[in-house]
């Protein structure tokens, strides 16, 4: 076992601090990696918070993790000591049901994905996160970071690129697509720079008209304020895919509306609060609601792929790790522009 530094939630909605644990030795198949950047995702608030499920304590969240291979074992055959690499949400998966020999690991239907944070390891241990120094991960579950990608802006990729980039080819956004995109915040600022890269014309909805000359400037080729009503009548039956990235309960119905026939509502963000949706509103126009959870493994490769040939980077604002804490109030605020990232030399 190797101590390294890190910060941890001690106990739910207590603030985190610097504390020591242990990463497991190197395995056969497994890759040490020094973290260099870690992106900070609205989930680690929720679950530092308890906000979702009864949480395991101390909790080290992370799980958009940058870094550098340091160490492989000895039957490690896709990464190599100095390789530029990324870890995103799940660590392992039972790698047996239909969903995972699909390359779905994040719907594995075995003893489900094993998360990066706030899970139990198949070892009967506690996984812990990236707001770390470094972390050990059987390499299956590691991917490769493009050299035309930093590392300090590829690192929120692993989270917010990959849970818009999966449900955006899933639903086949591209030329002739009408896309919009709810809430302009870490998640949807990657969705509009994914959906323009995929060719599709791109509309923000967000609150308020407060980031719109941002939006325009990621690649949004529209932006309406919610709070407005006009914006349901304008734009009532417009839409072929809505990509709502918001954690918090909508009037689905308002939004249902603004899909054409065929249309999907896709939800990526998770409110805490239980949502209620009205049958009627999908009736007429053949339209659904759906959701979306991150990506398989391959197709999160892909996603790093495409960002790199594109230069997608997220839009972040670097901090030290003393400033965490910070960083989730503004957080929860909705004052980042529009993803913060430890810069993990400073922990």
């Amino acid at each position: 076992m190797t101590t390294v530094a890190a910060y941890a939630a001690p106990a739910p909605k207590a603030p985190l601090e610097r504390t020591a644990i242990e990463r497991r030795p190197v395995g056969d198949h497994d890759v040490l990696i020094d973290i260099k950047f870690t992106g900070i995702c609205h989930s680690d608030i929720h679950q530092a918070q308890d906000g979702w499920l009864p949480g395991i304590f101390p909790m080290v969240p992370g799980h958009e993790i940058a870094g550098v291979v340091t160490e492989v074992g000895p039957e490690v055959t896709k990464f190599s000591v100095g390789d530029r690499v990324g870890v995103g949400c799940m660590v392992d998966s039972c790698r047996e049901c239909d969903n995972c020999k699909a390359g779905l690991e994040q719907y594995c239907t075995g003893r489900g994905p094993v998360l990066t944070y706030n899970a139990v390891g198949k070892d009967g241990e506690p996984t812990y996160g990236g707001y770390s120094e470094q972390i050990v991960v059987t390499e299956d579950f590691v991917v490769r970071i493009p050299d035309g990608l930093s590392l300090d802006v590829a690192a929120p990729l692993l989270c917010a690129g990959i849970t818009t980039y999966s449900p955006l080819k899933h639903w086949s956004a591209g030329p002739g697509k009408k896309v919009a995109v709810v809430g302009l915040g870490g998640l949807g600022h990657m969705g509009v720079k994914i959906a323009h890269a995929l060719g599709a014309e791109v509309t923000v909805l967000s609150q308020s008209l407060r980031k719109k000359d941002d939006g325009l400037k990621l690649g949004a080729d529209h932006y309406y304020a919610t709070s407005d009503p006009k914006t349901f009548e304008e734009l009532a039956g417009t839409f072929d895919l809505i990509l709502n990235t918001v954690s918090a309960p909508l009037d689905f119905a308002a939004y249902l509306s603004l899909l054409r026939l065929d249309g999907a509502m896709v939800n990526v963000g998770l409110p805490e609060e239980e949502v209620n949706i009205s049958l009627q509103s999908l009736f007429g126009q053949r339209r659904s609601i759906s959701s979306s959870g991150i990506g398989g493994i391959a197709e999160t490769q892909e996603m790093l792929d495409f960002c790199a040939e594109h230069r997608l980077g997220a839009e972040i604002e670097l901090i030290s790790a003393d400033q965490i804490n910070e960083a989730f109030d503004r957080i929860t605020a909705s004052d980042v522009r529009y993803r913060f990232v430890i810069d993990t030399s400073t922990i």
